[in-house]
C-alpha cells in the first residue's frame, strides 16, 4: 500500500482516469471551476472549487477562513460557482457538505437534500446536495 502519492503523480493518475471517462462517453468538456477570495497580500481566504463536465458540475471545495466568516464570502462565492456553472450550460450542480458545516447555506441557495450518510464520521452526517438548473440556464 501506498498512502501517500505526491500531489503531481495523483494529478497524473486522475487525468488518466479523466482522458478514459471522455473515451467512454464522448463527452470532453471537463473544466476546472473555482473562485478565489485574497486578503490584501495576496493570500487566498476563500475559495468555491470543483469542476463541470457532462452538463453536470460538482463543488468539491468551499472554504472560508475562519478570521473572515460571517461577512458574505460563501454566499459570494458560491453565487458565482452557480452562475459560472450556469453559464457552461451545466443544468445540475452536486456538493457534498457535513452536517456541522455548511447545508443551510446550500439550502437556502437553492440546493436540495438528496441524501444523508448517517454517522460519517461518527455522531455526525454527511449530507448530499444537488441544485437544478433549467437547461436556458435560469436559476
Amino acid at each position: 500500500a501506498e498512502h501517500d502519492l505526491s500531489p503531481v503523480e495523483l494529478s497524473s493518475l486522475e487525468e488518466r482516469l479523466h482522458g478514459d471517462n471522455r473515451r467512454a462517453t464522448d463527452c470532453a468538456d471537463d473544466h476546472g471551476l473555482a473562485f478565489v477570495i485574497r486578503d490584501g497580500a495576496g493570500n487566498a481566504v476563500g475559495v468555491a472549487a470543483g469542476y463541470s463536465w457532462a452538463s453536470t458540475s460538482e463543488l468539491t471545495l468551499m472554504w472560508i477562513d475562519e478570521a473572515y466568516r460571517g461577512r458574505g464570502y460563501a454566499r459570494q462565492l458560491l453565487s458565482a460557482f452557480v452562475a459560472e456553472a450556469a453559464e457552461r450550460g451545466v443544468t445540475r450542480i452536486w456538493v457534498s457538505s457535513h452536517d456541522f458545516q455548511a447545508p443551510g447555506l446550500y439550502e437556502k441557495a437553492g440546493f436540495q437534500r438528496i441524501a444523508e450518510l448517517a454517522e460519517w464520521p461518527e455522531g455526525h452526517s454527511n449530507i448530499i446536495l444537488c441544485k437544478t438548473i433549467a437547461a436556458d440556464g435560469a436559476l
